[in-house]
């Protein structure tokens, strides 16, 4: 899903509000994009922004993270002690998508990709120029990359 080929030198580290839970991700390609499912915007409020940490991620503070199975292909997590979201998580091949705030300032980090572009409310719009999925677009995809 991540357009962008830069990936980050060694390791990002980021953590939640308190920072009782603590991540790592290695390999994360610096293209960051924002998801407008119902699922997100109910979670987050509106548009959740990620990166895509795909599976060489590592949480610490174990007994702060909480997770929600919020359908049948993902789960997202949560700290447990301040709220914050901290991922979310595909079941069929642990793949993660954390938010891009989590990580504080990153360099040559851009904004890229739209997905569910659908079910974005028409109240808001970015100037960005983005790809632009739907949630059957995406769908394809993660099934063809799982394939």
């Amino acid at each position: 899903m991540s357009a962008s080929k830069i990936q980050t030198q060694g390791a990002i580290h980021g953590h939640c509000l308190c920072g009782k839970a603590k991540i790592k991700a290695t390999g994360v390609a610096l293209s960051a994009g924002a998801c407008h499912c119902q699922y997100c915007q109910r979670w987050s409020g509106g548009p959740l922004f990620t990166l895509d940490c795909g599976t060489e991620v590592k949480l610490d503070g174990a007994c702060f993270i909480s997770g929600f199975h919020s359908s049948e292909w993902a789960e997202r997590g949560f700290c447990n002690n301040c709220g914050t979201h901290l991922f979310y998580r595909l079941k069929q091949n642990g793949r993660y998508f954390i938010p891009v705030g989590l990580f504080g300032p990153l360099k040559d980090l851009v904004f890229d990709h739209q997905i569910f572009i659908e079910q974005k409310p028409d109240w808001y719009c970015f100037s960005n120029k983005t790809s632009e999925l739907t949630g059957d677009e995406i769908f394809a995809l993660f099934t063809e990359e799982s394939n």
